[in-house]
């Protein structure tokens, strides 16, 4: 794990932590997976201890699950936490594109996101995208300048991406929405904010709408059964 600086031990709690969140966004982790202290540990070139007090910390956040006797699992939302996540979402990403401009940081990262999001559909690359998209999104909020909003966001989009993962068809999930970010940059680009919210609150909608029938969906088998 390159990113953590031994030299500063006092940190490498949140590092692990924020290491160990960036696997559960970027997919490399499934919901229900069961996670092997030894093996995390060594592959992250930490201490157990180390990596159980970032466990600690991402079971409070609710996105690990510790249960006796099992150890820890990764955590697999239910539908009222999709619909609570894409409520949180709403709020804060319209909010946060409402006040976008051109030349934000925020905006160039938006910029970056789409284009790598284009090289993965291009190479079939289903999670990529699904990457990709999860970045456009941070992009956004990064637009409202406010460093707590985008630790509190890291957070949300880990559990959106257990949601995604207990789905498993990241190309019906993710694919539909690449032409939108597209659109959705352009308006920020060209100074049309009002344009990107209202498009962006559509956008979310219809994300949730997905979603959630899509869980529904997957649960009729096992009521049914």
């Amino acid at each position: 794990m390159t990113d953590i600086p031994a030299s500063h031990p006092r940190s490498l709690g949140e590092s692990v932590t924020q290491e160990v969140r960036r696997m559960l966004v970027e997919g490399e982790l499934a919901p229900g997976q069961r996670l092997s202290e030894t093996a995390l540990a060594e592959s992250l070139q930490i201490s157990r201890n180390t990596l159980r007090e970032a466990f600690r910390v991402l079971t409070r956040e609710g996105l690990l699950k510790h249960e006796p006797n099992r150890g820890v699992t990764v955590a697999e939302p239910d539908m009222a936490t999709i619909i609570d996540i894409y409520r949180v979402r709403r709020f804060i990403e319209c909010k946060a594109i409402a006040q976008g401009f051109p030349l934000h940081p925020g905006a160039v990262e938006m910029r970056k996101a789409v284009e790598a999001g284009m090289r993965a559909r291009e190479a079939k690359d289903w999670v990529g995208v699904g990457t990709a998209n999860m970045a456009f999104h941070r992009a956004i909020v990064e637009l409202a300048d406010s460093p707590r909003l985008m630790v509190f966001y890291a957070q949300i989009s880990a559990e959106l991406r257990l949601a995604f993962g207990v789905l498993d068809d990241p190309e019906f999930l993710h694919l539909p929405y690449l032409d939108m970010n597209l659109a959705i940059l352009r308006c920020v680009e060209e100074g049309r904010a009002d344009d990107a919210t209202r498009m962006l609150e559509g956008y979310l909608v219809q994300s949730e709408r997905i979603v959630l029938a899509a869980y529904e969906r997957r649960a009729r088998p096992r009521n049914g059964a």
